[in-house]
């Protein structure tokens, strides 16, 4: 289900809002430059970069900064109830879907419209613009290209190329890039009081993606699944460890879609019921029958979609050790991804060869093309382990 609340954000520890934006230095200048001339103020504004570059994180800070009498300064009213998530006047749409329904962007359009309740400016973000079609594309057209004196469009995609030309044409582009693993360790340090080894650690194997790097350095659990993850690169030998390889993963992608989504599909099933006065049990009549089924496929694919998420991270990470021991087999100087791994990284380059190595980077990128054109996981995943084998 798609959630249209206020913005948040993670709280940062310094006294300005932009100092979770990891790295961005540059790109955020802009960003400021407007905060600064609000006569010189774009009212559509797109961000793009990498999955991990802190597109959310940036458009959020925007939105505390606009509503600041100071710029940003991370203390104010304005500033603490933007990162609390309640500022009236800061909307966002983070979609757990595969897409973004047109009557989602509906609701958005309307809220737009109105003046701000209290703050500088009517913000409205829209943290996963990539997911909406053209067709639902179009009918943010209009509103994007006039917007009310004090509205400001905040939409946040991978690139330009994610976002229908129509609309990014209407937007001023701000473009982050992958921060540096330093830059991150650092963030670990300052925002979360993670141990400094553990947070270059962690920097280092997310290869820069700030959430990912966050959730390593505090979630243990996550790093033991991240080593069984990698250790499919040595242990499979045959077709049979293959197969068996490819079904262990896809399930604890299923187990991982299913614990992240279970209490919150209960909670949001009840609250459907009490607000449709049907929480007495018995039959349900058929206009609720109507809206607790579309909760459900709304559910359906939310789960899909965490799934999906899981196991490209998995492939992302198998990637990140093959790009590790392709550096071993050149010699190259550079740092590991998975410095913690470099034994096993040494011994896979030491009975392979770097056209095997490329082979396998290869048919783990055309896994993850494959899954993100809607190929079965568990078919996406066994054609992956078996191009893994050893060709002797």
């Amino acid at each position: 289900m798609t959630d249209v609340a206020a913005s948040t954000s993670a709280a940062g520890v310094s006294s300005a809002v932009w100092a979770d934006v990891a790295g961005q230095e540059r790109a955020l200048a802009p960003l400021q430059a407007a905060v600064a001339e609000p006569e010189a103020m774009t009212h559509a504004w797109l961000i793009t970069g990498p999955p991990g570059s802190g597109r959310s994180h940036a458009a959020r800070a925007f939105a505390a900064a606009l509503q600041c009498l100071d710029g940003g300064c991370g203390t104010c009213h304005a500033c603490r109830t933007v990162v609390a998530g309640t500022h009236a006047d800061v909307t966002r749409v983070a979609t757990e879907k595969v897409t973004i329904s047109i009557d989602e962007v509906r609701e958005l359009i309307s809220t737009a419209q109105q003046s701000p309740s209290g703050g500088r400016w009517r913000v409205i973000i829209i943290e996963d613009a990539d997911r909406m079609t053209e067709r639902t594309s179009n009918v943010l057209l209009k509103s994007i290209e006039e917007p009310p004196p004090r509205t400001v469009w905040l939409l946040c995609a991978p690139s330009r190329e994610d976002v229908a030309v129509t609309i990014r044409s209407r937007c001023r582009t701000i473009a982050l890039v992958t921060p540096t693993a330093d830059a991150v360790a650092a963030l670990l340090v300052e925002r979360d009081g993670v141990d400094p080894a553990v947070a270059e650690q962690a920097a280092r194997a997310a290869q820069s993606h700030i959430g990912v790097a966050r959730r390593l350095a505090r979630d243990a659990g996550a790093r033991a699944r991240r080593d069984q993850v990698l250790a499919l690169a040595t242990e499979i030998r045959g077709v049979g460890d293959a197969i068996l390889a490819a079904a262990d993963l896809v399930a604890v992608a299923d187990e991982d879609a299913k614990a992240a989504s279970a209490e919150r599909d209960g909670a949001e099933r009840a609250e459907l019921m009490v607000t449709l006065g049907a929480d007495g049990g018995g039959r349900l009549p058929p206009t609720v029958r109507s809206q607790v089924r579309q909760l459900e496929e709304d559910q359906k694919r939310r789960a899909t979609r965490h799934k999906r998420d899981v196991l490209d991270r998995a492939i992302l990470d198998l990637m990140s050790l093959y790009r590790d021991v392709a550096c071993v087999q050149m010699r190259a100087e550079v740092h590991l991804v998975n410095e913690a791994h470099r034994g096993h990284i040494e011994s896979l380059a030491a009975r392979t060869t770097l056209s095997d190595t490329v082979r396998c980077l290869d048919a783990l990128a055309q896994t993850r093309t494959r899954l993100a054109g809607n190929v079965a996981p568990l078919l996406a995943i066994e054609a992956m382990a078996l191009a893994l084998r050893p060709l002797r």
